[in-house]
């Protein structure tokens, strides 16, 4: 009895140990289920909640007022394009505004077929020669520009042909920059019938005109007196500004933080960082009396002045962490050749930091683009220097608010930078997770 009673114990001992195992198995599964479920959910969350606030301003800009005012929401409704239309400036538009749009459209074109077909052309037709005659065409539409647009002083407070003349100047300055002019700098590819095969930088030189023509487009229209496009056009000309200056100058603070033994370096990082501690709002009143002593109020070297001081100190941290992870072996190879420190800066730390710098620059471009509290203090309304962030928050008033034409601006501000972002793709995920160059 005692036996036949133990052997029940011990039998049911290890039936209810299975099934406990099978119950903690069960509810091991069921809790990982569940937290891939909230972690679908808080992504997908995420996601509705950063497209939805895009998905209603691109919607609301396309709808007619009539659509917009009333009290139930349309989904179904005519496309229109009046929201847009008032942006633009009363009366004929110049004939130089299809021209550049024709540019940037054909451009982007080119820059597509060529980066997903992956052709082989003859040489005399490669790539280099294609984008050379395209921005030769885009040079000679500049030149029509400055000789055919009539300059509006009141509306640009400079001579609008200054612009066209200086795009000619940055256009080319860009292409040399990105397309060197030494062919033996490409990795060149001939096939058995001769074609010639090039790399993927050649086919910047369709994005180059597509970049200045869309800044051409913003001249002409705000020169016809669109007040949005000028106030874009400032903010293309600070953001762009102060985006090159805080990328350059951090660049070098970086390589010297980076390679020499400077006293109180990290005393000299931390003041550095520092400069970015305090919110907008704690120090604009202090550099708005600052500034209106200077005469810098309104300006648009002030406003490029002050967003560099706040750029620059990200970009040299940024860039610090990518210029430690190059090798000094590099250099140091560089120097017995007999190069010079400042030519092994330019031709063998800068190609390495190319990443990093494309990185930086998204960054710094971004801030600068959608800073708005100095934008608003040190500018005045309908001033010189006013940014598209403090025109679009000024069309809310007393008198009611216009959602359409305020969604149309707000879809037009944006594309410049997700255009700008979207292209520096390729090194915005890598620049910012690993660096130039691992040892």
């Amino acid at each position: 009895m005692i036996t036949y009673l133990k052997k029940i114990w011990f039998g049911t001992r290890s039936i209810a140990k299975k099934f406990f195992r099978s119950c903690r198995i069960v509810i091991k599964k069921l809790l990982r289920l569940l937290r891939t479920l909230m972690l679908i959910i808080l992504i997908v969350s995420a996601v509705i909640a950063y497209i939805l606030p895009i998905y209603w301003i691109l919607v609301t800009s396309l709808k007619a007022p009539a659509d917009i005012n009333t009290k139930e929401p349309k989904f179904l409704f005519i496309i229109s394009m009046e929201n847009y239309q008032k942006l633009i400036p009363e009366g004929s538009v110049p004939i130089v505004t299809f021209l550049f749009i024709g540019t940037a459209f054909l451009g982007l074109i080119l820059f597509a077929f060529f980066l997903y077909m992956n052709v082989s052309l003859p040489r005399r037709f490669s790539i280099r020669n294609i984008g050379i005659v395209w921005n030769i065409l885009f040079i000679l539409t500049c030149l029509y520009s400055f000789f055919s647009t009539q300059p509006l002083p009141s509306r640009l407070q400079v001579d609008v042909r200054i612009h066209f003349f200086t795009l000619i100047i940055c256009s080319v300055l860009a292409y040399l920059l990105a397309i060197p002019w030494k062919k033996n700098i490409y990795s060149e590819f001939i096939n058995s019938s001769r074609d010639v095969t090039h790399n993927k930088k050649e086919k910047l030189a369709f994005i180059i005109p597509v970049i200045f023509a869309t800044i051409g487009v913003c001249i002409v229209l705000a020169n016809g007196g669109s007040k949005f496009f000028y106030q874009l056009l400032n903010s293309i000309i600070i953001g762009g500004g102060s985006t090159v200056l805080a990328v350059g100058l951090g660049t070098i603070s970086a390589y010297a933080f980076s390679r020499y033994n400077i006293p109180g370096k990290d005393d000299l990082l931390f003041f550095i960082l520092s400069t970015r501690m305090l919110p907008p709002v704690v120090v604009v009143i202090p550099i708005y009396l600052m500034y209106r002593a200077l005469n810098l109020n309104d300006t648009h070297f002030g406003l490029i002045l002050l967003y560099t001081t706040f750029n620059v100190s990200f970009a040299v941290w940024l860039m610090k962490g990518f210029i430690d992870e190059i090798p000094k072996e590099y250099e140091d190879a560089a120097l017995v050749d007999g190069y010079t420190r400042f030519q092994t800066f330019i031709k063998v730390v800068l190609p390495q930091s190319v990443t990093g710098i494309a990185a930086t620059a998204v960054f710094c471009l971004i801030t600068a683009w959608n800073e708005f509290a100095f934008a608003l203090v040190l500018t005045r309304t309908g001033g010189r220097a006013v940014t598209a962030p403090p025109s679009i928050q000024s069309a809310t008033g007393s008198a009611g608010m216009d959602w359409g034409k305020i969604a149309a601006s707000t879809f037009i501000f944006l594309l410049p930078v997700a255009i700008f972002t979207f292209l520096m793709r390729s090194h915005l995920l890598r620049g910012v997770t690993f660096g130039a160059v691992k040892k």
